[in-house]
């Protein structure tokens, strides 16, 4: 006769608690994941771990996502089980791991916070003259003109700057080459910025230097980027993956283009784009009104 599952997990804890030695936290999270399961079988009238097939697994994940548990939470209860059937294979050499192939659903992922036109306005007055001003204004003005990564600002040349055509050269992720405009705003604040800057520099090649000469880092860039909502008066945090995001949602509410937003961004799959930008339902509202040749009442409704 099989094992109930109650004896089996109690086989199994003790293994987790003097082979592995796991932690009594790690423990404990183990006997609740599998606490869950032994109560979802009860429900299926299903007493051993034998008797359970991969629908089953599915059964018992389903119940977990309608009663609210994220997709984290459900993955790591997962995982639990997994660990569970392996060690009972391990032990028997005849069980099948029914949780092997079952997935967790998917966490939604999270869109990065976005500032409106008039907010960037706001965030993007400086009220000083200074060299390093001037420096943290191109540097956010690129940012936003742009729509570059973090890495991909800090590691501009002043080469990479072609002011003539407007155009910057990018070297993305996988060390990818693209190329981008520069709005006019961005080309004056960095111009500005050139003529202190090479009056301090010492890596001649980097664009956007530290008061000490060099390239700036990345992580001096996001606090500079912080200090200047505060100083904006900006009622959350800013940081460069917020103005590239404002970027790439801006273009796209103004030219509904997609693929041109996914070249732009150096995105190498379009899907990536798609969840990365968004449309406010204002937007959508006003094109749906334009183009729908039902959306408008008749004149004599």
């Amino acid at each position: 006769m099989a094992d109930t599952l109650d004896t089996s997990a109690a086989r199994f804890f003790d293994y987790l608690r003097h082979v592995r030695q796991l932690s009594p936290h790690t423990l404990s999270n183990y006997q609740r994941d599998l606490c869950s399961l032994g109560r979802y079988c009860e429900s299926i009238c299903k007493d051993s771990a034998e008797e359970l097939i991969e629908s089953d697994i599915r059964g018992w994940v389903s119940q977990l996502h309608r009663r609210g548990l994220s997709g984290g939470s459900i993955q790591r209860s997962l995982s639990a089980v997994r660990s569970f059937f392996n060690f009972l294979g391990r032990d028997s050499g005849r069980l099948r791991n029914p949780a092997a192939s079952v997935q967790a659903p998917r966490k939604p992922r999270k869109l990065p916070k976005t500032l409106d036109a008039d907010q960037v306005d706001q965030y993007l007055k400086f009220d000083s003259d200074s060299a390093i001003a001037l420096r943290d204004s191109a540097m956010t003005e690129l940012f936003y003109s742009s729509g570059l990564r973090l890495a991909e600002l800090a590691a501009v040349e002043v080469s990479d700057i072609d002011p003539h055509s407007k155009l910057l050269t990018v070297t993305g992720k996988g060390n990818k080459t693209r190329t981008v405009p520069i709005g006019s705003v961005a080309l004056g604040a960095i111009a500005r910025w050139l003529e202190v800057r090479l009056n301090t520099a010492t890596d001649c090649g980097a664009l956007f230097i530290s008061n000490r000469g060099r390239r700036i880092s990345v992580r001096n860039i996001q606090a500079r980027l912080k200090l200047q909502g505060r100083k904006a008066g900006m009622h959350q945090d800013v940081h460069p993956h917020m103005l590239r995001h404002s970027f790439a949602s801006h273009m796209l509410e103004s030219s509904g283009d997609l693929r041109a937003v996914q070249e732009l961004l150096g995105h190498s799959n379009i899907s990536t784009t798609q969840i990365y930008t968004h449309l406010d339902f204002q937007h959508l509202a006003k094109v749906y009104d334009a183009a729908h040749p039902r959306a408008k009442r008749r004149k004599n409704d």
